[in-house]
């Protein structure tokens, strides 16, 4: 398979969201993804401002989640929370649906929750990934969100958020892809964990990856590509199971 590595690079959001993380952990995280050139650092709330300071000139944008990782905050909670989070330096935020409501049945107050979160983000010029967690849902669950996120417009619908019971699976991206207008772009989370695996979602028409395993990703990437390894120590990979 042809790739580059600035291709692969920006796939990826590196994910700084395991609660176990200590701030040297998420700091020197940060660090990692200006060094790889990564798309984005999707960081823990608290730390977005600290990320998006680090972040500042390279390239790499600071992104956060919202109502993560059940969905069952009220609207105004993520509509609080996505403000707070542009007003931190967030450009892209990753935000999970009420899940409770999808398997209700209810999609008009889903509509209603996406709605109201995404109007907001796209006034303030950012760009918002609405989280499925397609591990609790039924297929034609996915196909009514994906026809709505399609009708609102929102940038990415994303599969999992990595902490549900299973990520994302081959059939999910093939059916997300096939059920959501060509400007809506596909997001896969959880399981990806190794060049090839990235780029085999990338021929299902994926476009972005939530993932721990940056450092593993690239360096296979650039030692497939010629391309001298980085230097210097890098943490450990996270533990199997979160993305």
């Amino acid at each position: 398979m042809d790739f580059t590595y600035d291709g692969i690079a920006k796939m990826i959001d590196h994910s700084l969201l395991n609660p176990t993380l200590t701030w040297a952990d998420l700091e020197k995280g940060c660090h990692i993804a200006r060094e790889y050139q990564v798309a984005t650092v999707c960081i823990m709330p608290y730390a977005l401002k600290h990320c998006a300071e680090i972040l500042a000139g390279s390239g790499v944008k600071p992104s956060t989640t919202i109502g993560f990782p059940h969905g069952g905050h009220t609207t105004g909670i993520k509509l609080a929370e996505a403000l707070a989070a542009i007003d931190d330096g967030a450009e892209e935020l990753d935000m999970v649906i009420n899940i409770s409501k999808a398997l209700s049945g209810d999609w008009a107050y889903v509509r209603h929750d996406i709605h109201h979160v995404l109007h907001a983000v796209h006034a303030r010029g950012a760009k918002l990934k609405v989280i499925f967690e397609n591990c609790y849902l039924k297929e034609h669950h996915k196909v009514a969100l994906c026809e709505i996120c399609g009708e609102l417009g929102v940038d990415w619908v994303k599969t999992s958020t990595g902490y549900g019971s299973d990520g994302a699976t081959n059939a999910d991206l093939i059916l997300m892809r096939q059920h959501s207008p060509a400007r809506v772009q596909v997001k896969a989370a959880g399981g990806i964990r190794t060049l090839d695996r990235v780029l085999e979602v990338r021929e299902l028409g994926v476009t972005r990856c939530g993932a721990t395993q940056t450092v593993a990703i690239l360096e296979d990437a650039k030692h497939r590509l010629g391309m001298a390894a980085s230097e210097g120590e890098h943490p450990k990979p996270s533990a199997p199971g979160h993305y």
